[in-house]
């Protein structure tokens, strides 16, 4: 399960101010985003509505359900690469990888996330390139892409990254250039 996972990130608070375990705190604010929260204050709303079946079935000795407060302060402490590194080897566990002769396939593409650009602040738009294993329909890693460069070195770095082997990746046109940024 992806608690195990969750248990390597470090917790940034003090010991005596964690009232709420972060592992539980991230896996119920997976859970929200996966029913449509769209705000701390709706993470915090869908852990009360659901607490006694959470408690029961986590068995938490929680007092009281977080405030989005709470939600909020605990989420914005975790490191960003911290937890993309815990999601990348929950991903690669999720990978049915018992035939080592069996290629896998991995979609690898880029995209600009909607929204993202800002005209006051004149921030071009997020780009944030993907890979996908086709086979288990599953997500292995997303980086964000800086805006001096494009998915060429991202990708090259990631194949490193991810270290899997005996892997079929299909990219677009932009990887077909003769001269690649490395």
């Amino acid at each position: 399960m992806i608690l195990t996972f969750l248990d390597d990130l470090q917790d940034h608070r003090r010991a005596q101010g964690r009232r709420y375990e972060l592992k539980f705190i991230i896996l119920f604010t997976i859970m929200a985003l996966l029913s449509n929260a769209k705000s701390y204050r709706q993470i915090s709303s869908f852990i009360t509505r659901h607490y006694k079946t959470l408690n029961k079935e986590f068995e938490l000795e929680w007092k009281k359900c977080p405030a989005y407060t709470t939600v909020r302060n605990i989420i914005q402490g975790v490191d960003p690469k911290e937890i993309e590194a815990c999601f990348r080897a929950y991903s690669q566990s999720l990978l049915n990888m018992d035939i080592s002769d069996t290629e896998i396939a991995v979609a690898v593409d880029g995209k600009v996330l909607r929204g993202s650009y800002d005209h006051f602040e004149d921030k071009k738009a997020i780009q944030v390139l993907s890979f996908f294993e086709i086979g288990q329909g599953l997500i292995l890693a997303h980086e964000k892409i800086d805006e001096k460069t494009n998915e060429i070195p991202v990708f090259q770095r990631l194949i490193k990254e991810i270290g899997l082997k005996n892997v079929v990746y299909t990219l677009d046109a932009l990887h077909c250039q003769k001269k690649l940024l490395t």
